[in-house]
């Protein structure tokens, strides 16, 4: 086993720590600029810094840009276009009622990445590896999942579902992607990173100006804190794509799942709000699927 072995690991913990951030950044711009508006921050303002990020990469490794083969091209497009249907069907999900329900059902992303991964890579993925995907998702539907959030009705779970689909077919492309480079794995992700962000922001950016317009000159008033939203994205892009170079994405995105604890842990020790038995016990499930899986690895 080699050092960088253990390195999608932390990779992965300073994306998830990352996206909170960001996440917190978004929630504050949605009330000037909209979901939509808020949702093409992280992709537009995200772009220069991943090619401040690949630039840096560059060098200090002294490596030549890749030259992407023909399968780059199908890899990278599943990657950026499901990310963006996925942040669609979860905007539309967050229009019922029921947001546990909808964000429980998200968070099966880690079965959907899995399945994905064997299908279209061939990822193999251990028995106790498959447990901790099962054991971990387990924990965060059982903390998501309130005594009655289930009467929203059936349209935002699948929403939900849908959307935890498509976000696991956006780390599978992105993967196959990274993979498809002849280069070592920091270039290779780091330059996927700014296509992919390329990509998104030259398509929301063209369907801002036919839809909605007032919607980008909202945006560039609202530069200042957009431009922290955006290196926050970047950032936590930046370590994703390095965890999908080195561990299969599955793996990744189950790790992933301790931003549930980390949302747990300010709830708890900054807002002073008690852990109730159900997310006490979800916690646990958690803890042990993401112990088995580093266990495994």
């Amino acid at each position: 086993m080699t050092d960088s072995h253990w390195l999608w690991a932390l990779f992965t913990l300073i994306a998830a720590f990352s996206q909170t951030v960001r996440n917190a950044t978004q929630r504050e711009l949605t009330a000037t600029l909209g979901t939509v508006g808020a949702t093409h921050v992280r992709f537009l303002f995200g772009f220069p810094f991943a090619i401040l990020f690949l630039i840096a990469v560059k060098l200090v490794s002294g490596a030549p840009l890749p030259r992407p083969g023909w399968a780059f091209w199908p890899w990278v497009l599943d990657g950026a276009l499901a990310q963006i249907a996925a942040t669609a069907l979860m905007l539309a999900a967050m229009h019922g009622r029921s947001f546990v329900v909808v964000y429980a059902f998200i968070k099966t992303e880690p079965i959907t990445v899995a399945l994905f991964g064997l299908v279209l890579l061939g990822d193999v993925l251990t028995l106790p590896i498959m447990l901790a995907i099962l054991i971990a998702t387990t924990g965060v539907i059982v903390m998501s999942l309130k005594p009655g959030a289930s009467s929203a009705g059936l349209q935002p779970t699948l929403l939900g579902i849908a959307a935890g689909a498509m976000f696991g077919l956006s780390a599978t492309g992105y993967r196959g992607a990274i993979l498809s480079l002849d280069a070592d794995y920091l270039m290779a992700a780091t330059f996927t990173v700014v296509i992919g962000l390329l990509i998104q922001s030259g398509l929301l950016t063209a369907y801002l100006l036919v839809r909605d317009p007032a919607v980008l000159r909202a945006i560039g008033r609202a530069w200042r804190p957009s431009l922290f939203a955006g290196f926050m994205g970047a950032l936590a892009s930046q370590f994703w794509f390095l965890g999908f170079a080195l561990a299969a994405a599955a793996s990744v995105r189950t790790l992933a799942l301790v931003e549930v604890l980390f949302a747990q842990a300010i709830s708890r020790f900054i807002f002073s709000q008690p852990t109730t038995g159900r997310e006490a016990l979800g916690i646990v499930l958690i803890v042990i699927g993401v112990g088995l899986l580093l266990w495994e690895y």
